[in-house]
């Protein structure tokens, strides 16, 4: 089946919206949760969201998604004012704050979700796939709901945008303007438990997590500016939401949740790995780009003091000599200063070794740049 056939599925179709609106949502918030270095709060409010399943399906009565989802969005927002609380008036730091929230929340709902399989109603059937997420149960209905509860998000960001960009970075200077620090941080919290409710259906409890924290790592090592680095979370959610669904659908048996996790995954590895200036490539080539400077000025400084001590600019050095003084092999280096002009190879009979003397440009530049050291030492 083509990728055309696989989008020309009612179903899939379906399940590829609700993807896209869940990496909207997740990478947009994620990102601000990134900042603050709350990475651990996607976990906690995900796994908090469990007993509002419950309690939703309990007062619905079935597995309505609207009760449902507002019963998880109840739960994360008082598990994020509870994690909040315990961090402002307590010694309790953040994570260890989080961490209390999730285990409580989470166990109170796992409670919950034994006590109504036990009553073996039909009505609970599919109930313990707000765990895992079953991308597949989503209707066309839901994905209004869904949609508007991104909305709601997005307008929140764009309205408070300045704001909240100032308490991520600043919230000492937030606070000396008068601006309501923690109103807006417990604001955000609970937009962040909006962007885990919308990813509830679709990847699940234990997941959800990643999809907070993942697009917003990968476009945070591309981007150095705030806006940039939301644009681009949002459209790594999207691209992982989608490719994770599509060969979810390509390959039958595999479930939908974990795929799109590890696509976003790969995003953030190759994101590690390949982003300009900050991934571990560029970071390995530059270490090694300066590592070979720093040779190649100390084996000129090396010459230009042999030089001195024999008083002579032209003096022939043996390589052999500079070898024994690195204590190892330096021909490429020197053969790299060759191709530079700096230095020479030549002959000094009657020894047959090869030697080496710096060139009037080699000369200039080891007294350049020992001349720079002092001149940084006596300012």
């Amino acid at each position: 089946m083509t990728p055309l056939d696989l989008l020309s599925d009612y179903t899939i179709q379906t399940v590829v919206l609700g993807a896209g609106l869940l990496g909207i949502a997740s990478g947009v918030l994620g990102s601000f949760a990134v900042l603050r270095r709350q990475s651990l709060l996607g976990d906690a409010l995900s796994h908090a969201a469990l007993p509002g399943i419950c309690l939703g399906f309990l007062v619905a009565g079935a597995r309505e998604l609207g009760s449902i989802l507002l019963g998880a969005l109840a739960s994360g927002t008082a598990a994020a004012l509870l994690m909040l609380l315990l961090t402002r008036k307590s010694r309790l730091k953040t994570d260890a704050g989080l961490g209390v929230v999730l285990s409580v929340f989470f166990a109170l709902g796992t409670v919950l979700l034994t006590r109504i399989q036990g009553t073996g109603g039909a009505a609970q059937a599919g109930l313990d796939s707000f765990l895992f997420g079953q991308a597949a149960a989503i209707l066309r209905g839901d994905l209004p709901v869904m949609g508007a509860i991104t909305a709601v998000a997005l307008a929140l960001v764009i309205l408070l945008w300045k704001e909240l960009k100032l308490v991520c970075f600043d919230p000492l200077f937030a606070a000396s303007l008068g601006l309501p620090v923690v109103v807006l941080e417990v604001l955000l919290t609970m937009m962040i438990a909006l962007a885990v409710v919308v990813g509830l259906q679709m990847v699940g409890v234990v997941l959800m997590a990643a999809m907070i924290v993942a697009p917003a790592v990968a476009a945070r090592q591309w981007s150095r500016r705030l806006e940039g680095m939301v644009l681009l979370a949002a459209a790594f959610g999207v691209v992982g939401g989608i490719t994770g669904a599509v060969l979810s659908a390509a390959g039958s048996g595999l479930a939908t949740g974990p795929l799109i996790v590890l696509s976003v995954s790969l995003i953030v590895l190759v994101s590690l790995l390949l982003a300009p200036e900050r991934g571990l490539l560029w970071e390995m080539a530059r270490h090694w780009r300066n590592r070979r400077q720093v040779r190649t000025a100390q084996v000129l400084a090396t010459l230009h003091r042999l030089a001195e001590a024999h008083e002579d600019p032209a003096y022939p050095s043996e390589q052999g000599t500079i070898e024994a003084y690195y204590g190892g092999a330096m021909g490429r280096v020197l053969r790299r200063l060759e191709s530079r002009g700096l230095v020479r190879a030549v002959s000094h009979p009657p020894e047959t070794t090869l030697h080496w003397q710096l060139t009037a440009a080699g000369l200039a530049e080891a007294e350049r740049g020992l001349d720079g050291p002092s001149r940084r030492g006596a300012d």
